[in-house]
């Protein structure tokens, strides 16, 4: 239901231009658009276009609502991913993220014309875009709120390391600390943990926290959250699932004319017995792991959709150099396909219409956050396999206190080989086991629960799905 308030109160975007950094925010647009607000997406023109095109599980018009606030920075180096170094940090993405600091300008110039024409500018920003957003502060009329596109549970384990002597021991027994390489603090090499330390400097008067994440999922962390000291003073919402969970038969019939040939392959499979293997837009895998992958899951003898990708750049419009592409085993594709065991794709995967779909029964993923509350909130069981970042915390989240997934690996060995017989036992043992069945009987179920505690909004264009309570009170705050 719209608020009439929402018309003098205008909305302004600011993504860090990774894509699980933009898909969050974009999906938050989304709602607000369709709750009345104006809303100003800001980026580049090629982050803005990465956005709109990678947008899946909407009906497309619905971008029609939204404003892309087009802004330049300076050209940066867009390096190849290095699919041979151990600790898989997307380091080619560095160079953009420093460029996007010159946003700052733009940005404040954007909300001190607008804040003559409003009477409130909310500006929602990453939680590693304060640099450029700090100016906003000297706008009167203007509030600006912090997006964590990060677990509660990882924030939550980081203050925990911070503050405490002891180690935060898991339901289970075990100190986290056992299971991760390094210790509970998120691993970033030097340039990077700068970027890091000027955001928190930059840091002035923050308005509130939204996170992308549900009280039944994080409820616990969520509140400890609250009461600690950076965020005590500060409201604190978890706004998600942002993803859409449900779909109007309009949508439907719109999406059908844009949809992918792997929802048609999908179509023909039973009830449940495909895994989707992807592992996010920022991961290259060498060449000898992904034989290993592809020799366990032809062993498996279970059914796949497999995205086989090299990583963004910082741009991702900048083509792949000429053999640099992953390569299969020589023969692979041909005789998956022939025996008809799976697709692989090798393009941008619409994710959220493949968990959705009922023949998807399984998700091994790299268990970045958004891939993580996307198949939670749908329900599809998580084969883990971490690579960098706040990834194995997330995965512990998943494995050892939801218990709606399991590990591929070994906690503390990411960077790792992964042999094929691992994979193929792990495939096995989520798809096709009793230990399976439970865990995937338990996604559903979180999921179900997930489902019941929003509601559907009936937006300009199609459903959308929002929080009973905590967007309810964050637009009610904002409108105030």
């Amino acid at each position: 239901m719209q608020n009439d308030k929402v018309d003098d109160v205008v909305v302004v975007m600011v993504p860090l231009p990774a894509q699980g950094h933009l898909n969050q925010l974009l999906h938050l647009s989304h709602i607000l658009s369709s709750s009345g607000f104006a809303v100003r997406f800001v980026g580049t023109p090629s982050h803005n276009r990465q956005a709109q095109v990678r947008l899946h599980g909407w009906n497309p018009e619905a971008t029609s609502k939204i404003h892309f606030q087009n802004y330049s920075i300076p050209p940066f180096p867009t390096p190849q991913p290095n699919t041979n170094t151990a600790d898989k940090l997307p380091v080619q993405l560095f160079p953009c993220f420093s460029a996007s600091l010159h946003l700052r300008q733009p940005i404040y110039e954007l909300v001190k014309e607008l804040s003559v024409s409003w009477r409130k500018v909310i500006v929602i920003h990453d939680s590693l875009m304060f640099y450029v957003i700090q100016d906003v502060s000297s706008v009167p009329n203007a509030e600006s709120y912090c997006f964590h596109s990060v677990s509660a549970f990882v924030l939550y384990i980081n203050s925990w390391d911070r503050a405490e002597k002891r180690p935060f021991v898991l339901p289970d027994g075990v100190p986290i600390n056992d299971l991760l390489r390094g210790g509970s603090q998120v691993l970033v090499p030097e340039e990077i943990t700068e970027f890091f330390k000027l955001q928190q400097e930059s840091r002035k008067r923050n308005w509130g926290n939204l996170f992308n994440s549900n009280r039944l999922i994080e409820a616990d962390y969520l509140n400890i959250l609250a009461e600690e000291k950076l965020y005590a003073s500060e409201n604190l919402w978890a706004i998600g699932p942002l993803n859409p969970l449900f779909l109007e038969n309009q949508d439907s019939e719109i999406l059908s004319e844009i949809r992918h040939e792997c929802l048609d392959w999908l179509d023909t499979q039973p009830g449940k017995s495909v895994i989707f293997v992807s592992f996010g837009s920022n991961t290259s895998l060498c060449d000898v792991q992904i034989e290993e992958i592809a020799i366990g899951l032809k062993n498996s003898n279970q059914k796949f959709i497999w995205v086989v990708r090299e990583a963004d750049r910082g741009d991702v419009f900048v083509e792949a150099e000429d053999g640099l592409r992953a390569r299969l085993p020589d023969g692979f594709e041909d005789e998956i396909v022939k025996e008809g065991k799976g697709m692989i794709l090798r393009d941008w995967a619409p994710q959220l219409d493949i968990l959705r779909h009922p023949s998807t029964g399984g998700f091994m993923s790299h268990c970045g956050w958004n891939s993580c509350i996307e198949s939670i909130s749908l329900g599809v069981a998580i084969a883990a396999w971490p690579m960098h970042s706040d990834q194995p915390i997330n995965a512990i989240l998943v494995t050892r206190i939801l218990r709606v997934g399991l590990m591929v690996g070994e906690f503390g060995h990411e960077g790792e080989l992964v042999k094929a017989d691992v994979i193929e036992n792990a495939v096995r043992k989520l798809m096709d086991s009793a230990e399976g069945g439970l865990i995937k009987n338990r996604a559903e179920e979180l999921s179900d629960a997930i489902k019941k505690s929003v509601i559907k909004i009936k937006g300009g264009y199609g459903i959308e799905n929002k929080s009973k309570t905590e967007m309810d009170t964050f637009i009610a705050h904002i409108t105030r």
